[in-house]
C-alpha cells in the first residue's frame, strides 16, 4: 500500500471515529461508554499521553501514532482501521 492510500484510509478512520463521538456522548471520564482506542489520532489530537517524551493530550507527533490514544465509544475501536485496544 502507497502512503497516499494509507494516509487517506487513516484519515477517514479518523473522520468517521470523530463524527460518531459528538453522536454518542463520548466524553473524557464516560465510564464504561468509552474505551482508549490507539493507532487512530491525527498528530496532535490524541486525548493523552502518548509515550515517552509527551506530556498530555495534543502530544502526539505523527498520524496514527501507536502508542497514542483517544477516547470512541466502546466497541467500535477495532472497527476503525489501524485502531487498536493495546498500544502498537
Amino acid at each position: 500500500m502507497n502512503k497516499t492510500a494509507t494516509k487517506a484510509i487513516v484519515a477517514s478512520a479518523i473522520t468517521t471515529a470523530l463524527a460518531l463521538a459528538p453522536l454518542t456522548g463520548v466524553q473524557a471520564g464516560s465510564g464504561d461508554k468509552s474505551e482508549k482506542c490507539y493507532g487512530v489520532a491525527k498528530a496532535g489530537k490524541n486525548d493523552c499521553k502518548a509515550g515517552p517524551g509527551t506530556s498530555c493530550a495534543g502530544s502526539s507527533t505523527v498520524d496514527a501514532q501507536g502508542n497514542a490514544w483517544m477516547l470512541v465509544l466502546k466497541g467500535t475501536c477495532e472497527k476503525i482501521v489501524g485502531g487498536s485496544l493495546a498500544a502498537k
